[in-house]
C-alpha cells in the first residue's frame, strides 16, 4: 500500500508542477522594468529558433551543401543562443545600449545559419 501510495503522490506533484509551468507562459515585456529591451531580447530569441528551424528542415532533408558548412551553421546557432543568454542579462541589468548590441550580433548569426542552411548541395 505505500508502494502504491508513493506511486499516486509522485504522479500527482507531477501534474501539479506540468499545470503550474503551462499556465506560467512567456515572460510579459510590458511588465518588465525595462520593456524596450525585453522585447528586443524576445524578437532575438525567435529570430534563434526560427534559425533553427530552417535549419533543422535541411538537414532532415539532406541539402546541408556539406558537413564543414553544416558545422559552421552549427557553430552560429550556438553563438546566438549564447548572446541571447547574454542580452537577457543585460536586460535584467537595464543595459540598454549591451541589450542593443548583442541582439545584432544575435542577427549577424542567425542570418548566415539561414544563408547556410539555404545553400544547396551541388
Amino acid at each position: 500500500m505505500k508502494r502504491y501510495t508513493t506511486i499516486v503522490l509522485g504522479i500527482s506533484f507531477s501534474v501539479v508542477l506540468g499545470a503550474a509551468a503551462a499556465l506560467a507562459g512567456p515572460i510579459d515585456p510590458a511588465r518588465h522594468p525595462h520593456p524596450e529591451s525585453a522585447k528586443a531580447v524576445h524578437d532575438a530569441e525567435h529570430d534563434v529558433d526560427h534559425a533553427w528551424e530552417v535549419y533543422h528542415r535541411a538537414a532532415l532533408g539532406g541539402t546541408v551543401a556539406s558537413p564543414a558548412l553544416q558545422a559552421e551553421i552549427e557553430e552560429h546557432l550556438h553563438e546566438a543562443r549564447t548572446l541571447v543568454t547574454q542580452a537577457h542579462e543585460a536586460a535584467e541589468r537595464g543595459d540598454n545600449g549591451e541589450v542593443k548590441r548583442l541582439v545584432g550580433q544575435v542577427k549577424i548569426h542567425t542570418t548566415h545559419a539561414i544563408e547556410g542552411s539555404k545553400e544547396q548541395k551541388k
